[in-house]
């Protein structure tokens, strides 16, 4: 068998594997691992390194999503046992990766390579767009985990006028650092893996060392988009039936912030594309 096919294998065996681990810890619905299994095969064929990203995106947040779920129940008026993301939240966190994962795996032939614009420029955006999307993602979801559970009262991030838990806009100073620390966590594993995957010269490899603050950069920027686009284009109310803030308008409802343009998968998407293309230029410009 040729590296492909036991890349296939491998990548088949793992999808289902953490799939039935995450049905049975109610991490995603069946919708979401309908979903979550091709898009694992798709990173793990492409290369270790993209899987490893994934991966390290998935455990982290399914963890901090499973902390503090009783005081979390009390917050969030969609809250579900586990996180339980489904197929619209599975794609909304890692359709544009898959995508650009594909375009790197037909570019290189299945090969890794090196964050280097004198080898390749396109490869170089390829993968800063890469790290730049999981950097967001999980910078999103750490903040707003941890956030949840911070002592101190949320500030708006247009007005930084308090309000409730569970506003969409809303940061904290433990959920601002948590984003840069899962930014931190993902350009450190993208460099880990890339020791066992791929082979840099001396300077270039030393200068793989940089995406580590890049991708810091990119978990906190994303969090800040995300938490400027919830603000904005993304209608928080407080329910005064349920007690709740819900992102639904209604006759029991009182406006906190925020237009019904956008829901959280939408701003979520959107956030992601942004920072990615941040990130993916970054990379152009640094490497």
């Amino acid at each position: 068998m040729d590296s492909i096919q036991i890349r296939f294998a491998v990548s088949l065996v793992t999808s289902f594997l953490l799939a039935a681990r995450a049905l049975k810890r109610k991490s995603v619905d069946l919708s979401g691992v309908l979903v979550g299994i091709p898009v694992m095969v798709i990173h793990m064929l492409a290369g270790y390194r993209f899987a490893a990203l994934l991966l390290v995106f998935f455990f982290t947040s399914s963890k901090l999503t499973r902390l503090g779920e009783e005081r979390k129940r009390d917050i969030d008026a969609e809250f579900k046992e586990g996180g339980q993301r489904n197929w619209a939240q599975v794609l909304a966190n890692s359709a544009i990766a898959a995508i650009l994962v594909i375009i790197f795996a037909a570019i290189n032939g299945g090969q890794d390579r090196c964050l280097d614009t004198k080898q390749s420029s396109l490869t170089t955006g390829l993968l800063g767009g890469i790290i730049g999307h999981y950097a967001c993602c999980s910078g999103d979801t750490w903040s707003s985990e941890l956030g949840m559970l911070s002592t101190s009262q949320p500030r708006l991030i247009t007005t930084f006028k308090t309000v409730r838990k569970g506003t969409n806009g809303g940061v904290t100073i433990d959920g601002t650092l948590a984003a840069a620390a899962a930014g931190f966590v993902i350009g450190l594993a993208f460099v880990l893996v890339g020791l066992l995957t791929t082979e840099c010269a001396g300077d270039v490899a030393w200068r793989q060392l940089l995406i580590i603050p890049i991708a810091s950069a990119a978990g906190l920027c994303g969090s800040m988009m995300d938490s400027l686009l919830g603000a904005t284009l993304q209608f928080s109310g407080y329910c005064t039936l349920r007690k709740k803030v819900v992102g639904k308008q209604g006759p029991t409802v009182i406006k906190i912030s925020g237009m019904n343009i956008l829901d959280n998968n939408g701003v979520n998407a959107v956030s992601v594309l942004i920072t990615t293309l941040l990130t993916s230029i970054t990379c152009m410009y640094v490497f």
